[in-house]
């Protein structure tokens, strides 16, 4: 599959990374034509080592094909475009390209979210910035088909090698209008060995957004968000006779 990836952030280089490593061609492409330029010799450095583990597991390498590129060029090259950079950037990025997103499949995995400056003395909290942000994307984007996801963990948990949690594989939350856009996501979440979690319509996308925002403050408070969540199975137990 061929991937636009728009931002050369941390972000960027932990999903674009693996979907190298998965086989796929990855354009990167920023505002920074040296970021866009360092991130692609990073990945390629790192999958140019690849070969010799690959020899000695017995596995086939996954082919090499990253490369920097203007933000238009990415997008023109890509079957899927992932926007990776900061709330911030949108308005000027799809102001700019919007109209060239058609028919694309475009990932947003932006947070929109500031301190919240009326939480009480010693408690770390955060408030949504803007509202709605996949919604907007697909708004100023209206002939893409747009899809939130990847938002809720940070770039080093996507990039980490061991994708797993208490035995199982880490969950990607996807919500998205369009089905045929909607699987392609959950195909690259896999290809990471993640867990697709097919989450409903674009307009869930926003609880998605909030969902990330209320745990970013918990684990910023040192409180541990999984507590709140814990298997439904777990609740109605019974124990053995």
């Amino acid at each position: 599959m061929r991937i636009g990836i728009i931002g050369a952030g941390a972000m960027a280089a932990a999903l674009g990374g693996g979907w190298v490593a998965a086989g796929h061609e990855v354009r990167i492409g920023a505002r920074s034509a040296d970021a866009a330029g360092a991130l692609a010799a990073e990945i390629n450095a790192i999958r140019g080592a690849a070969p010799e583990a690959d020899r000695a597991s017995g596995t086939a390498a996954a082919p090499v094909d990253v490369r920097a590129a203007t933000i238009g060029e990415a997008i023109a090259f890509a079957d899927v475009v992932l926007f990776a950079v900061p709330v911030s950037a949108l308005t000027e990025l799809l102001a700019a390209h919007g109209p060239d997103l058609a028919g694309k499949t475009v990932i947003d995995c932006t947070n929109a979210f500031m301190p919240d400056e009326s939480a009480p003395d010693g408690v770390t909290a955060f408030v949504l910035s803007e509202e709605a942000v996949a919604e907007r994307v697909a708004w100023d984007a209206p002939n893409a088909h747009v899809i939130k996801a990847f938002n809720l963990l940070a770039a080093e948990v996507w990039a980490g090698a061991d994708r797993v949690f208490d035995g199982a594989r880490l969950a990607v939350p996807i919500c998205g209008d369009d089905p045929a856009a909607v699987q392609t996501v959950a195909r690259l979440a896999e290809d990471l060995a993640l867990q697709p979690f097919i989450a409903g319509g674009l307009h869930r996308a926003r609880y998605l957004e909030a969902t990330s925002v209320f745990t970013v403050g918990l684990w910023f408070g040192g409180l541990d968000a999984r507590a709140m969540l814990p298997p439904l199975s777990a609740a109605f137990a019974v124990a053995d006779a």
